[in-house]
């Protein structure tokens, strides 16, 4: 059985961009897991609203309305894991292993994907030094 999925924001934001470097190996990723293997979180859903509607993420960006419209259709075949723990209890296991201010929301997905026994899927390798050996199964990246 294929475990469940979360996805960082890189895959997200591939997945919905047909011009994107990724969009192919990540619509592979999605082809091989299934459909509602995977979800989308809170940390997830904002990181995608604010980089899509960034002017300078492509030529002609995305509405808002655009872009929740997108979101919507992906939750239509998707889980939805919220979050209800903080940062510091998500984070506590590999806390040591953190190593500065550009890590603070790869460590809270990291976090819940390890608190709800899913694999973080992503094309960032800087994920695999916080994972450690210890949460090596929590952790995908797509290359």
């Amino acid at each position: 059985m294929i475990r469940k999925s979360l996805l960082d924001l890189n895959v997200l934001i591939a997945l919905s961009d047909p011009e994107h470097k990724h969009h192919q190996k990540a619509r592979n990723w999605l082809t091989l897991s299934g459909r509602g293997n995977w979800a989308l979180c809170p940390l997830t859903e904002a990181g995608f609203l604010r980089v899509t509607t960034n002017p300078v993420f492509r030529p002609g960006p995305r509405s808002l309305e655009q872009a929740i419209a997108i979101l919507q259709t992906l939750k239509g075949i998707c889980d939805y894991c919220p979050i209800d723990e903080s940062w510091v209890t998500l984070t506590a296991r590999f806390a040591s292993r953190i190593r500065g201010h550009r890590q603070v929301t790869d460590a809270y997905l990291l976090g819940l994907a390890i608190k709800e026994n899913r694999v973080l899927v992503t094309f960032d390798k800087g994920f695999q030094y916080m994972a450690g050996d210890e949460f090596r199964k929590n952790l995908l990246v797509l290359e």
